[in-house]
């Protein structure tokens, strides 16, 4: 299991990282990009152990409500010229915080699990 851990915590930091750097040309790149970083910082932290379950649960609990918060009043889809554009971005930002959220919730379970 910790090798599970190390190997989705290192390419989960990589994702995420890579994530805050296409956020460059939004039209709010500062709120995305810390976003961002947050995700991967703890994720490279939790391939090592050294994020507390609790923190990890509270994190995937607050990146699922950003989820709800963010998601569009109408999904168009997320390909730009498909749909309305703000829809698009709303969705692709909705949709990066649910991914924050589950990937936050499985290395919860994962630091539980190997804890006990």
């Amino acid at each position: 299991m910790n090798i599970l851990l190390k190997v989705l915590g290192i390419t989960f930091g990589i994702l995420f990282i890579f994530g805050a750097i296409v956020q460059y040309n939004d039209p709010d790149p500062f709120l995305w990009i810390c976003i961002y970083c947050i995700a991967s910082a703890v994720s490279f932290a939790s391939a090592f152990n050294k994020v507390p379950y609790k923190l990890l649960l509270i994190l995937g609990g607050a990146f699922l409500m950003g989820f709800i918060i963010a998601y569009p009043e109408s999904f168009e889809g997320f390909e730009i010229g498909k749909g309305d554009i703000k829809n698009v971005e709303e969705a692709r930002e909705a949709y990066g915080l649910l991914l924050m959220a589950i990937v936050m919730f499985l290395f919860g379970g994962l630091s539980f699990f190997r804890r006990k």
